[in-house]
């Protein structure tokens, strides 16, 4: 029979690093390199290895994602079975959501990567390629989104978050947890989560708005509402506390900021949805929600920033940003 063939694409990463003299490590393999560390993978698929960049995961941007997603949609539209991005764990819960926005058809794209490096004892990167690329070679894998696999747990893009700063056990997902596991040699799933609606891709060389993150605690004095509009952000997100409060000091500001750009309201909290309709004390999600900004409902803040950005390049108004952040409750 013939192999089904998969497009890896390697970015960098932890799993790509080895140690250099008098440094840590540092990004150092190539994708033919990772392919050829993992035992038992060419008899699972064929593999077609690239590099296009050697990062590390914080380093990655959004251009680099937007152009990330037309090398798998040009290879998608050919005869790949499906495609396996390689990268730092840093940011990999933000490339499988972008990736879930912005490529299309129905063919498996994973998003993997590692906690250890190369040269780590118990190094868990070619297991967690073997487990990607046994995902993106099974069949009745289309339609189900872009996913993110490591420790051989299949977890949906929109939910997966990094939840530990070393262990390989790092990736969660809220409310539902994995909604499969690689075993066996093959692809388990007891749950089945919607691709995000498609957004169209921009240029590759055109620079998306800025959008600013603004992240506020106990005794926070606001002044960075102030300086968002005065730095040329074209929309921000609020990470609020609980279910998304800020100190009632701040509410003048927020609102005149509202008023300038799209505001998003998002909370620092971990798991659970922003709220909508129960606190009513100035500060609370009622009173912020009235002054026209918009609740992420249970998107975590690094994705409600991606998002809002994906949302303005391409024009969103506010009517379109607020029915798309809807459908995360």
């Amino acid at each position: 029979m013939t192999q089904p063939r998969v497009l890896l694409l390697a970015l960098g990463g932890t799993i790509s690093m080895k140690g250099a003299p008098g440094r840590g490590i540092v990004p150092t393999l190539t994708g033919a390199d990772l392919v050829a560390a993992v035992p038992g993978l060419s008899a699972v698929a064929e593999i077609e290895a690239r590099s296009p960049y050697q990062l590390p995961g914080a380093s990655l941007t959004f251009s680099h994602l937007n152009a990330l997603a037309g090398m798998i949609d040009a290879a998608l539209a050919d005869d790949f079975a499906g495609a396996v991005v390689v990268q730092g764990t840093d940011t990999i819960e933000e490339t499988a959501f972008v990736l879930d926005c912005l490529v299309g058809g129905v063919k498996p794209v994973v998003v993997t990567g590692a906690m250890r490096g190369p040269e780590a004892a118990g190094a868990d990167g070619p297991a967690n390629i073997l487990a990607a690329v046994t995902y993106a070679a099974s069949p009745g894998m289309e339609g189900r989104g872009v996913v993110a696999i490591l420790n051989d747990e299949i977890h949906a893009a929109r939910y997966v978050r990094k939840g530990h700063t070393g262990l390989t056990s790092a990736f969660t997902s809220s409310p539902q947890g994995p909604i499969g596991f690689v075993l066996e040699g093959r692809a388990l799933m007891h749950a089945r989560t919607e691709p995000m609606p498609k957004l169209p891709r921009t240029p590759e060389d055109a620079e998306p708005p800025a959008v600013a993150l603004v992240t506020l605690g106990l005794g926070d004095d606001g002044r960075m509402i102030e300086a968002v509009s005065s730095l040329g952000y074209a929309g921000a997100v609020v990470v609020g506390m609980g279910a998304g409060h800020v100190p009632s000091a701040h509410v003048p500001r927020l609102s005149a900021l509202a008023e300038q750009m799209p505001v998003v309201l998002s909370t620092r909290v971990a798991n659970g949805p922003v709220f909508t309709g129960t606190y009513g004390f100035p500060g609370s999600e009622t009173d912020l929600l009235a002054r026209g900004i918009i609740p992420s409902g249970s998107l975590g803040f690094a994705k409600a920033r991606l998002l809002l950005q994906m949302q303005l390049s391409i024009g969103y108004d506010r009517k379109e940003i607020k029915s798309a952040f809807s459908r995360f409750y």
